[in-house]
């Protein structure tokens, strides 16, 4: 299952990725249910639990706003616009993990497959990067201490 997960969560990031590029190059054609559906037929010989996928790329969509503005006071050297779209995915994808998800997904795991996804796919730097974001999301969003400006 747990390999499983990890597949959805890169299929997610994917598909939030694909999307996101496509909006900021105005392409007014672009629809995620079209992404997420051609992505998610790319696996599905390998991934089983779609439901996980569809849940995750709905949610972090659909709540992109709110999760930018948990990140920014918690990355406030970096403008979320200024952050590398992949990273600021990954970012996204953890936060809602972590904040929408506590009950399915335990907290370091979201963070640690967040760490995973910014190594594969992110710049040199993502996966520190990464680590000390959400290192902070999880004092500040789950444990309830207020570090936020602590520096990242």
């Amino acid at each position: 299952m747990a390999s499983n997960r990890h597949l959805g969560r890169i299929i997610a990031l994917q598909t939030l990725y694909e999307y996101d590029f496509r909006v900021s190059c105005s392409d007014v054609s672009v629809e995620l249910a079209e992404v997420l559906g051609r992505n998610l037929e790319r696996y599905e010989k390998a991934l089983d639990d779609t439901s996980f996928v569809k849940q995750l790329v709905t949610g972090v969509s659909k709540k992109a706003s709110e999760l930018d503005a948990m990140i920014q006071p918690i990355a406030p050297e970096w403008p979320i616009d200024q952050i590398a779209r992949v990273d600021r995915t990954i970012l996204r994808m953890a936060v809602y993990e972590l904040t929408e998800s506590k009950d399915i997904v335990p907290p370091k795991v979201a963070i640690n497959e967040a760490v995973e996804l910014a190594k594969a796919f992110g710049s040199d730097n993502s996966s520190k990067f990464i680590n000390g974001v959400l290192g902070t999301a999880y004092r500040t969003l789950i444990e309830g201490h207020d570090n936020a400006s602590a520096k990242v």
